[in-house]
Parts: C-alpha cells; structure tokens; sequence
C-alpha cells in the first residue's frame, strides 16, 4: 500500500526541482518546490508538508543551519539531506542535526522514492536525539567515490549506536581510521579509543593484554597491571587482526561479549565492561572457520554490523582527493607545497595500489621530500611506481604465474590446506566447506564487476535475481551502488 503525502523541496537548482518534482508527482505525492531557505522554513513553520528534502547550501542559508530550527519547530518532520559536497563530514553533520537521511548526489531517484514512503510510514516521534556540541572540522576520511559514500552513510547511523562493528579490508584501506571515526564522532567519544593488534602480541601474553592480571599470576607479574578492556572502559575497544587471535583467546573474549563481565589472569571476583568493540581483520574469517582456526559464535556476535572497505583499485575516482590530502598534510609537516600534473594523476588512477591507501601515501610523502619540481611530471610519477613495484614483496618473491587458472589455484591452495594438518587429515564435510568458500567471492567479484547492478550481476553468473539477493544476505555480501 503506497502512502501519500506533502513533500516539501529546496533547492536552488531549477531542473533538480523539476527532476525530483515529477518523479514524486508520478509517485503519487503532492510536490511544492522551492529555491531558497526562507520559503522552505515559512512553509514548515506554518505546518505544510509530510516530508522534506533539501539540498545542503542554499543561496540564502545553509540547510545545517536551518535543520535545529525545523527540528525544534516540528520535531516529528522527517527532513532529507542532499548534498554534491559528498564528504564524511557532511554525513556526519547530518546525523547530527537530526535529518532523517542522508543523500549524496547524483542519486537514484527510485532509492530516494523509496526513502520518502518509508519516512511517511514510519510512526510519528518526537525526532531523533541531537547533540549540542560542534563537530571537529579535520575530516578523517577521504573520497566522494560512490563506494565511500555508502560507507559515510552507514557510519553515520551508527554514531548514535554502540552496536558491534566488523571492518574488514585489505590491508592499508584504512581499517583503523574508521575505527577512530567512529569513537571521535560517537557517543562515546569522552572515553578512550584503545587499539590493540592481536598479531603484533605473544600468543601467550594475548589474555593479560586484553584482561590484565594479577600479581603474582604468573612468573615475572611483579605488580598488578590493567587489562585493556579496563583502560577502554567507557570507550572503545578496536581489535585489529582479529583473525589472528588464538583459539583460547576467542573463548574468553565470547565469553566477554556474552555476559558484559571478565577475570583478569589469576583474579577472582568478575569485572563489569563497559566498552564499544569494533574489530577488524585483512583475513576471511569465513574460511578461518572451516579450518576450524576462529570461532564461529565469535564470528556472528563481534559481526552485528559488517562494514567492508573496498581497496583503491574499487575506488580510482578517489585518488586525485587523496594525493591532494596528503599534499597537504606534507606542508602542514614542512615539505615543500606541490602538484601533479594531468597525465601523472591518471598513472596514478590506473595504478592498481596492492598497498591501498597506505602506498598511496608513502608515494605522495616520498614526492613532496625527493623532487625540488613544484609539478611532478608524468615521467617521475611512472618512475617512482616502477621502482616500488620492483621491490615489491610479490616482486622479490618471483611472484604468481600470470597463466594459472582458477583450477590449478585451486589446486595449491588444498595442497596447502591439507598439508597444514601435518599427515592427519582434515574435518569431515570438506566439499560443502570448499564450495562455500567459492561462492562468496565469486559473487562479490560479479557485484563488484557490474558496480552493484543485481540485474546484471545475476545475469553474468546465470543465476535468478531473487537467488542471487539470496545469496547476498545469506554470505553477508557488501553491495556498491554506482552514482548516476
């Protein structure tokens, strides 16, 4: 049943309006649209309108600033922000302004459709919480790529939440700046944002770091030392490489998530936690679990919120914002201010970055120091990429044969796995384990392939759409939707 009602627009671009004007009148609703902020708030003041959706600068205010007033006018008013701006920062702002959603554009307009009949559903409240204090102008993340604006958009709903976080990612995508993003603009944000990297630790030091011990619990525990659920208390907890955690471990950690209390080693009496977790691994914690190395109830209580990362190769467009940022931050540091030249930054877009962001910088910072040219050339840029490919890992290793098919990777990798039980031989029920591991990354590459079309995702595996949706929620699959 489609529910109509009043929609309200502001935006001081006349075919926008007319855009969104016609696809809500075919979808039913009654349209006023306007091109400024002083009609849009003499409108809600009044009490016209069921929903509104504005853009975020507007000729005569920005809508930021309009927000608090609608929202303590007529608290229960679902207010939809649209914005080319396309940055963190902007969903952040509009989490915490209280707007109902965020949209960046270009957008679907069948999503934003979508959008306005479940505002004009839901049941009238008294508005989402609003905090009073200023949002930190420096902006941690980086890009306007569709991929990174879906992943705004998450966090943002999730600032007002304490809920579980799982980041997973290759490694240099940025796990860790999420995982602070969170904290920095969270409701938690007053405690303490604590990191520990489970494969940087002793596996037999893994449980007093996380728990702390008492003196005398073990040999060389001259003193009591606090765990570091104790130090993040009222904070965060970020588990990095969780997958590399030992079973042990895992089972005291369960047992953490489980009941909200833990022991320190060789303690007595039951701590309460109060901290947010957020983990992240560069692993597939699914294929962990058929090796029987991770827990599978671990996996499902510490992946509430799954949030995939996609690598820089995924997000090209990105790279010009990126180079440009850490531009900057090399000035701010005392290198010499430079910029790149056209032909350069599209080397740079094709380059496929096995190092993700964190090559992208160490490759920007090494430009800023190493040439005196305030452009850097094509040639310099082809050069330096050269070099850091030759002493790549994979370089200095020989590398994979460019020729192997999928059969014979296959092949190595059960000559590996069956060689890692040492003569013994694995769990039973290897052939369903073997193609469920198959499965999620076939139909994570098709999605990717086709920029987070299901349509023509299903139709390159041959599979039925509503299979196919299936399968996405049932591996947890993350789906990109490409800007229009």
């Amino acid at each position: 049943m489609t529910i109509s009602g009043t929609v309200l627009i502001a935006d001081d671009d006349a075919s926008v309006r007319t855009v969104l004007s016609q696809a809500l009148s075919r979808a039913g609703h009654e349209v006023r649209a306007a091109s400024n902020a002083a009609t849009l708030w003499r409108w809600v003041s009044a009490g016209e309108g069921d929903v509104v959706i504005t853009d975020v600068v507007m000729p005569d205010e920005n809508a930021f600033d309009l927000l608090p007033r609608m929202r303590k006018a007529r608290p229960e008013l679902p207010v939809i922000v649209m914005s080319a701006q396309n940055t963190f920062m902007t969903a952040i702002r509009a989490s915490e302004t209280g707007a109902y959603e965020y949209l960046p554009k270009p957008f679907d307009l069948t999503e934003l459709i979508t959008i306005v009949n479940r505002a004009l559903s839901e049941p009238k409240s008294s508005g989402r919480e609003m905090r009073s204090e200023e949002v930190p102008e420096p902006m941690p993340l980086v890009g306007r790529s569709a991929a990174m604006q879906d992943i705004y958009r998450v966090l943002a709903r999730l600032m007002q939440t304490d809920l579980t976080v799982m980041i997973t990612g290759e490694s240099g995508t940025g796990k860790e700046l999420v995982a602070r993003a969170l904290h920095e603009y969270g409701r938690r944000r007053n405690g303490p944002f604590v990191a520990i990297n489970m494969a940087a630790i002793p596996r037999d030091l893994i449980e007093s770091d996380l728990f702390g011990h008492e003196k005398g619990a073990f040999t060389g525990a001259q003193h009591r030392s606090a765990g570091r659920f104790e130090q993040a208390d009222g904070g965060t907890l970020f588990l990095d490489e969780i997958g590399d955690m030992p079973m042990e471990a895992q089972t005291r950690l369960l047992r953490v998530l489980q009941q909200g209390e833990y022991m320190t080693v060789g303690g007595r009496t039951p701590i309460r936690t109060d901290v947010r977790i957020v983990a992240a691994t560069n692993k597939d914690l699914r294929h962990l679990i058929n090796q029987g190395l991770f827990r599978e109830d671990l996996f499902y209580r510490l992946n509430v919120v799954p949030l995939r990362l996609p690598p820089l190769r995924e997000r090209s467009e990105d790279v010009p914002d990126l180079v440009r940022h850490f531009f900057r931050q090399g000035e701010k540091e005392g290198l010499q201010a430079k910029h790149i030249a056209s032909k350069a930054m599209e080397l740079m877009k094709r380059h496929p970055w096995p190092g993700n962001v964190r090559e992208l910088e160490n490759l920007v910072r090494r430009l800023a120091a190493l040439y005196p040219q305030d452009e850097i050339s094509a040639e310099i840029v082809e050069a330096e990429l050269h070099t850091q490919e030759a002493s790549s890992p994979a370089a200095l290793s020989g590398g994979a044969p460019d020729d192997i098919t999928i059969s014979q990777a296959v092949e190595i990798q059960l000559q590996r796995y069956f060689a890692g039980f040492d003569g013994e031989l694995p769990p039973p029920g290897l052939y369903q384990r073997v193609l469920a591991e198959v499965e999620y990354p076939l139909v994570l590459a098709a999605m990717t392939a086709t920029r987070g079309n299901q349509i023509k995702a299903a139709e390159l595996l041959g599979l039925n759409r509503n299979t196919l949706r299936k399968k996405i929620r049932e591996l947890g699959v993350s789906v990109y939707r490409a800007s229009r």
